[in-house]
């Protein structure tokens, strides 16, 4: 399995911007794809994560401001980021499998919310 993410890039406090994960290979596994973040000096942690079936989940950090979805017929995992803060500045990371944390993550894409 590869991931494929893109999207990422800089943008003012209260900006938008949204990160896309392309799933390619044996995907039949992909129950649950979804996305974490590693800031410097801090833990990968999960942001958002979707099942097949639609089920979402959030970091309480996020709510209401991020959404994730995704597009089955393309194995592709959106995320819309609105109302960004500086906290959200990190390396953005896909993953993808029956469950996640699995072994198959994307290569990253920067998020840098500054002024």
């Amino acid at each position: 399995v590869q991931l494929q993410a893109s999207g990422g890039g800089w943008v003012q406090p209260g900006g938008s911007l949204r990160l896309s994960c392309t799933a390619s290979g044996s995907i039949e596994s992909l129950n649950t794809m979804g996305w974490y973040r590693q800031a410097p000096g801090t833990h990968r942690d999960l942001v958002a994560s979707i099942t097949s079936g639609g089920f979402t989940k959030y970091a309480e950090s996020v709510k209401g401001r991020f959404t994730i979805s995704r597009d089955n017929a393309k194995h592709t995992v959106y995320l819309q980021m609105n109302t960004l803060k500086p906290e959200d500045t990190a390396v953005y990371y896909c993953n993808a499998g029956p469950i996640i944390p699995w072994d198959y993550w994307g290569q990253g894409t920067l998020v840098t919310v500054s002024s």
